[in-house]
């Protein structure tokens, strides 16, 4: 059955040598320093993934992984990646730009802001022009929801938040990575209210869902839930050898694993 990931990265070494990444790597056992990009290519395809959307990530260290560095990725893989922009959210003038310049002139098909980098929920004033031009473009905002795994604060993943940016703007696509553990029925209950908020299942592999999402994903929830892996956390074969155990019918499987992807993000 076709996949698609939607929340994955490729890790430079920079990305891989952040200090706050030391808890991830203490409990995976992780030590890897830096893969070439035909190992990630490799990872999807070894699990079905037909597309994955790769993320640029922006700090106020720097670019971890920049938008030139995404498009290269991109680039070399045009079949499998499509690219996922970011920006520094202290500049919204010259962020708006780069948005525009991604997604008109290079088909980003989402923009991603992680908020713990930022330690500023995104309903801080800095996030608003972002969300805007999210909402010109007809593109997504992909944010982060739940306690972080790295050694940053959790406050700004906070459900709340999103509540409070889905009643602004109503007409924003906002997609939520990582679930929202251990807040997760709240979450859900965001997602139910909300036409245009959604849930990925980045982080997790499926063994470890919340039995309440396995339950949204089987019922009313079935158009609001999408697949993804956090890869190079957490492998799409990983994920790929225990989705028997959610026991989904045909329908919802094709839900979860691509379509709502393919229509929420336009692919």
């Amino acid at each position: 059955m076709k996949v698609v990931d939607v929340w994955a990265q490729h890790p430079t070494e920079f990305f891989f040598n952040q200090p706050f990444f030391d808890s991830l790597k203490r409990w995976s056992g992780n030590t890897i320093q830096q893969i070439p990009l035909e190992l990630t290519a490799g990872a999807m395809k070894q699990a079905g993934v037909e597309k994955a959307l790769l993320s640029a990530w922006y700090a106020p260290e720097g670019a971890l992984i920049s938008n030139e560095e995404v498009l290269e990725f991109k680039n070399k893989f045009p079949d499998l990646f499509e690219g996922v922009v970011s920006v520094d959210i202290r500049n919204p003038v010259e962020a708006v730009r780069t948005i525009r310049k991604y997604v008109k002139e290079h088909n980003f098909k989402a923009v991603r802001i992680v908020q713990w980098l930022w330690e500023l929920p995104c309903t801080h004033a800095l996030y608003y022009p972002i969300l805007t031009e999210c909402v010109e473009l007809d593109v997504p905002i992909c944010l982060q929801v739940g306690h972080t795994g790295p050694l940053r604060s959790s406050e700004s993943g906070k459900p709340e938040y999103i509540e409070r940016i889905a009643l602004d703007f109503p007409d924003l696509k906002i997609v939520c990575g990582h679930i929202g553990y251990p807040w997760h029925i709240e979450m859900i209950a965001c997602a139910t209210k909300f036409e245009n908020v959604f849930i990925d299942t980045s982080a997790y592999k499926p063994n470890r869902y919340p039995k309440e999402l396995v339950q949204f994903i089987k019922t009313n929830g079935k158009h609001k839930v999408m697949f993804g892996t956090n890869f190079p956390m957490i492998t799409p074969q990983a994920c790929m050898d225990k989705l028997d155990l959610l026991e989904l019918n045909d329908e919802v499987k094709e839900l979860f694993l691509h379509k709502n992807a393919e229509r929420i993000f336009k692919l």
